[in-house]
């Protein structure tokens, strides 16, 4: 008997995607705990990494270089990645809420969130200025204003070491553009005071030869559009305002009963806080033990402890000590490719410093590159004939790329034999059928989905939308649903856990389309998987593939490439901000995009597995047509295109690819053949009428629709590009 896979028993959950927890990752994926079940929550799929960000600011690292990846990173360590803030903890039904998801269980917990610079104390910052925490709002409104024209005016509210490293980098990246700019540093007491007079003077010295204006025992009333007013009645006109002051934690974290000190998370030499359940590392952190001030050296340190520490108490293990070190090197950028060196009294500065500072930036964030990979398992031997050709050169796909082939198939359901009812109506190459009850016309329809993202509530969306997507496709009107859903082996609180985070996602969609939850199955597995059976209504005739008339425009609602996008993250080759678009398309509903086609529609079916060019190739066989495809029309996911042009694909790609060899092979050609999950809604529509539903369609939540072909009389099935 096969060895089945150990239950997971405990959930493991990490609040955000900080320093430490990045580490932590990397660890655990090296030699994670059997049992555990790890889950990062983070606003985001990638994190930046505060010691770059003044380089970035001054344009010497690219915005990737700025961010670790955790869709790849939270993929090596087997973890899911929850895409949402955490938004608060109750300890007392062990549950963590998030604006973007049903609320997660936990064991064990850590929190590593860091802190914000928003000055909401400062009537019109909220508004008129952009904090410099978190980091990634902020790179990406200063990327936005460096990359514009002309003069530039700015201003950083708050005198410490961040204010005056995002000063002089601010200077450098203008001076570089050739833009004239006016920098304002200001201070409500004096500037540098934490620092050595030494290294302050040198810094401000510093500051002067970067044309840095520093404002001291300056005090703000408020801030307008462009405009600082000072207690004195004097102004400071600046394009872009910045705040690097007032450091302040998340207000939710002084909600979840814990312990706080000026509402930072109170932790022992453990790192845990007043509930031993859950820990709290970096900025957001206060160590009773030891208080140091906030940075990032500290959280790197914590994190060989906390792994230790966590693995400890999932596993009934001694916990270790934190004792954090008494000073350390500070590293200071100077704006240019220079930078001050501060460590016990001495000071020092120079390119040569800078040089040191940038060795160890890209050494951290090399191990966030340079991933550990699970050797795949040797095949038995002996084996027989036929195995290594049956599981291909790759793994096998999740979602609609583990579909049957196209081929196997037909062929299959070319031995059943016709319909005997008469109150149904066959309709052949359709996913749904067409059922007569009682004088009402239903529709009837299931699709099943192996999984391929670790987060159940994404997968039970995606799951939902794929599903609908039939009952929308034939224009009728979602009615109720049954479920069918395989858990990986859990202990019965995980799979209660798991399965009510299911539930609330499915009934959630089902519910705004109209339909309900009637009834369904559950049982335990190998993987999980998530299926649904569902009925819709139809107050008409329903639309069918073979109603499509010649010089029909065809309609896409959503971009493709979800296919190859997943497929590379299995590889670990996609980038996080790819994977999550991806995601995102795939819980986009078409119940808008249905209903605008819906009375348009002479043909329409949903894409999925059998790509676009599979999907186009069915209306054309049941309509008795062929269909030029205008391939640069064609709306592609961000990320699919390269992914396409280095060689990634699908499992399925290689069926789908079969019978269009006509079409040239070329990296965009590959994507017609991409397996959708819970794709948009492909609609042959009156050609006149195209270009208003297609307008129609982008301003109402489906941005990215387009017409991608035509229809016309021809070689029956044929599908062409131009």
């Amino acid at each position: 008997m096969r060895q089945m896979p150990l239950p997971l028993t405990r959930d493991l959950v990490l609040i955000g995607g900080g320093h430490t927890h990045a580490l932590v990752l990397r660890k655990w994926a090296m030699n994670p705990l059997p049992g555990a079940r790890l889950t990062l929550i983070n606003p985001g799929p990638t994190a930046p990494y505060s010691g770059m960000l003044p380089g970035f600011v001054a344009g010497h690292y690219s915005r990737d270089q700025l961010d670790i990846d955790l869709v790849r990173l939270a993929h090596s360590a087997n973890a899911r990645l929850i895409i949402g803030s955490a938004t608060g903890i109750d300890p007392d039904s062990s549950t963590i809420q998030i604006d973007t998801h049903p609320p997660v269980g936990f064991d064990i917990c850590s929190v590593d969130v860091g802190i914000t610079s928003d000055m909401p104390a400062l009537p019109g910052f909220t508004d008129h200025a952009v904090p410099a925490k978190p980091l990634g709002p902020f790179a990406a409104k200063w990327d936005a204003f460096r990359n514009g024209g002309g003069p530039a005016s700015v201003a950083i509210i708050g005198g410490g070491v961040a204010g005056v490293e995002l000063a002089m980098a601010m200077s450098h990246a203008l001076q570089k553009r050739n833009r004239p700019a006016t920098i304002h540093l200001i201070d409500n007491a004096t500037a540098l005071s934490a620092l050595p007079t030494k290294s302050a003077h040198a810094l401000r010295k510093a500051m002067t030869a970067q044309n840095v204006t520093l404002h001291e025992q300056t005090a703000i009333t408020h801030l307008s559009a462009n405009t600082i007013h000072l207690q004195d009645g004097t102004t400071i006109k600046a394009d872009f305002i910045t705040g690097a002051a007032g450091a302040r934690p998340y207000p939710w974290l002084a909600d979840t009963g814990l312990k706080t000190q000026d509402g930072f998370l109170t932790v022992n030499d453990h790192l845990q806080t007043s509930d031993p359940r859950l820990f709290a590392v970096g900025d957001c952190a206060h160590m009773t033990h030891a208080p140091r001030p906030k940075a990032g050296v500290y959280a790197v340190r914590q994190a060989p402890v906390l792994t230790h520490n966590l693995v400890s108490s999932l596993s009934g293990g001694p916990l270790k000590a934190y004792i954090p070190q008494k000073d350390y090197l500070k590293l200071i950028s100077l704006g240019k490719k220079s930078a001050l060196g501060d460590r016990f009294g001495l000071t020092f500065t120079g390119p040569w410093v800078w040089d040191w500072k940038d060795r160890i930036d890209r050494k951290f964030m090399w191990q966030f590159n340079d991933l550990p990979k699970m050797p795949a398992p040797a095949l038995p031997y002996p084996r027989a004939k036929g195995v290594t050709q049956a599981m291909g050169p790759k793994p096998l796909c999740g979602g609609c790329g583990a579909k049957l082939g196209r081929d196997a198939l037909s062929n299959a359901l070319a031995t059943l034999k016709p319909a005997q009812r008469t109150d149904i109506t066959p309709l052949p190459g359709d996913d749904a059928a067409l059922l007569h009850t009682g004088g009402a016309r239903q529709v009837f329809t299931t699709d099943h989905l192996r999984s391929f993202w670790s987060d159940p509530a994404v997968m039970a969306r995606i799951a939902t939308h794929h599903a609908l997507g039939d009952i929308w496709a034939m224009g009728a009107d979602p009615q109720a649903a049954t479920l069918s859903i395989t858990l990986p082996r859990l202990s019965d609180p995980l799979a209660q856990r798991t399965l009510t985070e299911i539930l609330t996602a499915v009934q959630t969609i089902l519910q705004d389309a109209g339909a309900d939850i009637v009834g369904g199955h559950s049982t335990l597995g190998d993987e999980l998987t998530i299926g649904l059976a569902v009925t819709g209504l139809c107050d008409r005739d329903p639309i069918t593939l073979n109603g499509a008339k010649p010089g029909n425009a065809l309609i896409l609602t959503k971009p493709i490439g979800t296919g190859v996008i997943m497929a590379a993250l299995m590889s670990g080759k996609a980038r996080g901000a790819d994977v999550a678009g991806a995601l995102d398309a795939m819980q986009h509903g078409q119940k808008t995009a249905a209903g605008l086609l819906r009375d348009a529609a002479q043909a329409m079916t949903d894409l999925t597995g059998f790509g676009i060019a599979g999907h186009t190739q069915n209306i054309c066989t049941a309509s008795g047509l062929s269909a030029s495809l205008i391939l640069d029309a064609i709306p592609l996911l961000p990320g699919a295109l390269d992914l396409s042009e280095s060689g990634q694909h699908s499992s399925l790609y290689a069926n789908n690819r079969a019978g269009f060899s006509h079409i040239p092979d070329t990296p965009q050609t590959r994507l017609l053949f991409d397996p959708q999950t819970g794709g948009g809604l492909l609609a042959a529509v009156p050609a006149d009428a195209a270009e208003h539903l297609v307008k129609t369609l982008r301003q109402n939540g489906h941005p990215h629709s387009a017409i991608i072909g035509h229809l016309h009389a021809g070689p029956v099935g044929q599908v062409s590009i131009t």
